[in-house]
């Protein structure tokens, strides 16, 4: 079995995350406090809603900041793997935040529709006030997204997505203003409550997703399908099973069991490991892969677990050997399907000794026949 850290070099992606979600600060810095203060003093319930959800956005950002530092870093004796779901959950909070904040405004709305009498007409700035926080969080979203999806980072496209919900709710918002200014008055609080609704949906749909990869739940099909193929196609891979994927963040680690000819050395079957985990690092978005080497399929051969080990059999071998007859030079043992394959390289004098050979090539076929342990015996010659 073998596995090894991947090394990546995250300055890029970590300065990059760095300064968009700044970027992202200062324009939500900029729209909360004007949505709550216009939309307070407008008397517009939907606009102050709005602005709540541009400050759970502020909330966020500074989550993506403090997620983004502690995530890059290295990994340590404590953390084996690394960081990376640190990422994840930040998100898994921040989706629980965007919940609890859909609820509280749901309530506060639902408790102002049980008045219809105390519905205000609304001031006009708060319709300039939403459009313009409409355009402001669609063109943040493209920029956040842009960078996310170059960055590969599964909090930077959340919040990038919470911007565009924003961008949805603001739309919502203008049509709500809109209609209250126009004398239905009900429309406001009615573009509030949506508002609400969308925050709570957005906030449930984060923290799912974030719950599913933190319980390793394993890639999607086409993904694992695509690192199946990259295995199979190493030279030396005779076979695959018992291959298990798990997210990590952005990335993902894979555990797979790769059957090669049995027959081979211990450090080629290394080898043909080596390289079928490098051509996975290569290929895939996948933070570390560990490689089983297996000389068999353990789904359908029969266990070898409960065999002797090497120096139980060899004591069983020569006391079950004519004596008088020298020590084997190598002895090499194969564990297959529940039996034991021998091969036993004996010195070139002693096999130039006809009888002595015969004698011990007899002795094997008997010990072959009666002992359960062996399926095969093979003697070979070792030239000196």
């Amino acid at each position: 079995m073998h596995t090894h850290a991947h090394a990546h070099s995250h300055s890029d992606r970590y300065l990059g995350t760095q300064k968009s979600t700044w970027v992202s600060i200062w324009i939500n810095l900029f729209l909360t406090v004007l949505q709550i203060v216009v939309g307070y003093f407008g008397r517009s319930q939907a606009l102050l809603a709005d602005g709540l959800h541009s400050f759970s956005d502020l909330l966020s950002d500074f989550l993506v900041l403090y997620a983004n530092r502690k995530s890059d870093q290295s990994a340590d004796a404590t953390h084996p793997y690394g960081h990376a779901r640190i990422e994840t959950a930040a998100t898994f909070i921040l989706g629980g935040v965007l919940v609890g904040l859909g609820l509280a405004l749901l309530w506060g709305a639902g408790i102002k529709l049980q008045d219809p009498s105390a519905i205000q007409p609304v001031h006009v700035a708060t319709l300039y006030i939403a459009m313009l926080t409409l355009v402001s969080k669609e063109l943040l979203y493209r920029y956040l997204m842009a960078v996310a999806k170059r960055l590969r980072s599964q909090l930077l496209a959340a919040n990038a997505w919470h911007s565009r919900s924003d961008a949805a709710s603001s739309l919502v918002v203008v049509v709500g203003i809109g209609g209250n200014l126009l004398g239905y008055r009900f429309l406001d609080l009615i573009a509030a409550v949506l508002v609400a609704f969308m925050i709570v949906h957005m906030g449930w749909k984060m923290a799912f997703q974030a719950l599913s990869d933190l319980i390793d739940t394993a890639l999607d099909e086409a993904s694992v399908a695509s690192i199946r193929a990259t295995l199979e196609r190493t030279p030396g891979v005779l076979g695959l099973h018992e291959l298990r994927t798990r997210k990590m963040g952005d990335q993902a680690l894979v555990d797979a069991h790769i059957l090669v000819d049995p027959r081979i050395s211990v450090s080629e079957g290394h080898h043909i490991a080596e390289r079928a985990r490098k051509r996975v690092l290569d290929a895939h978005e996948v933070l570390d892969v560990m490689v089983h080497i297996d000389p068999e399929d353990d789904a359908t051969a029969t266990p070898s677990a409960n065999l002797p080990g090497r120096d139980e059999l060899i004591a069983h071998l020569n006391a079950a050997l004519p004596d008088g007859l020298p020590a084997p030079d190598r002895i090499v043992l194969h564990y297959l399907d529940g039996k034991i394959e021998a091969e036993l390289f004996m010195p070139e004098a002693f096999c130039q000794q006809a009888a002595q050979m015969a004698q011990l090539r007899e002795g094997l076929k008997q010990l072959v026949r009666d002992d359960p342990l062996f399926r095969s015996i093979r003697l070979e010659m070792i030239a000196r």
